[in-house]
């Protein structure tokens, strides 16, 4: 692993003109905190298939909600949620399934104001990395949704890689040309990488794991492995390496 040929990508291509066709592209149009955080959210569940499928299914239900996902929400009840997203689907995930992660997203706002709060409530300094709090942060969106939101959301208990939600902390927490941010009161230091077939095949080609399965403890060494060169900034390079997967060869 070249740490200047790393650091060349990033300069070369971590740029706004490199993101489409992206999820993260749908995000950039909220100003406020309160909405993208949502927007965020709804656009890294998402976050599986074909991404022209992808982009569609985000801006479908973005666009049910109208120019403010908080107000949306605030305003809505839970029949209605599941009244607007009835005909809703995205591959494996029905309107259902939608509409039971927007009511889990609806409580906890409810509860905390946002949900950087909710998430910031269980982060510890004596965690090295996010997992933990992201574990909390999930079922307290779990235990307000009315029915399982399916696998919209990840269960990193499990053992999963959690792309998707590492994916959402990254947009959310790191600040530069692609990534908005916005929840500057958390550390990059502590973010894990959103690791899936790409960035898998990318790391194994840059000698960062022999393991052979692209689980959560693959994503922790990999991450353990960038920290070696960039500690304050673990992830600084997942959006350069992956854009080959999603973009085709530079």
């Amino acid at each position: 692993m070249d740490p200047g040929q790393l650091e060349n990508l990033y300069r070369t291509y971590n740029r706004r003109k490199y993101v489409h066709p992206d999820p993260l592209e749908c995000v950039y149009g909220y100003a406020s905190l309160q909405d993208r955080e949502i927007a965020a959210f709804i656009a890294a569940a998402l976050a599986y298939g074909n991404v022209r499928q992808i982009l569609k299914s985000v801006y479908a239900a973005l666009g049910q909600m109208g120019d403010s996902p908080r107000s949306y929400l605030v305003q809505r009840n839970v029949h209605g949620l599941y009244a607007d997203y009835a005909d809703y689907v995205h591959r494996f995930a029905a309107g259902r399934h939608m509409a039971a992660m927007l009511a889990g997203i609806k409580g906890v706002i409810r509860e905390y104001g946002s949900l950087q709060d909710a998430f910031a409530e269980n982060v510890s300094g004596a965690d090295e990395t996010y997992v933990p709090a992201l574990c909390a942060f999930i079922e307290k969106i779990r235990d307000r949704a009315p029915e399982d939101p399916g696998h919209l959301i990840a269960s990193p208990h499990k053992g999963s890689a959690c792309k998707r939600l590492f994916l959402f902390l990254r947009w959310m927490v790191r600040c530069d040309a692609v990534d908005p941010g916005g929840w500057d009161r958390m550390s990059a230091a502590k973010l894990v990488v959103p690791l899936d077939t790409h960035m898998y095949r990318e790391c194994c080609g840059l000698g960062l794991t022999g393991r052979r399965r692209a689980d959560l403890k693959t994503a922790l060494e990999i991450t353990a492995g960038f920290a070696r060169l960039v500690p304050e900034d673990p992830v600084r390079y997942d959006f350069v390496l992956t854009r080959p997967g999603i973009r085709g060869p530079w």
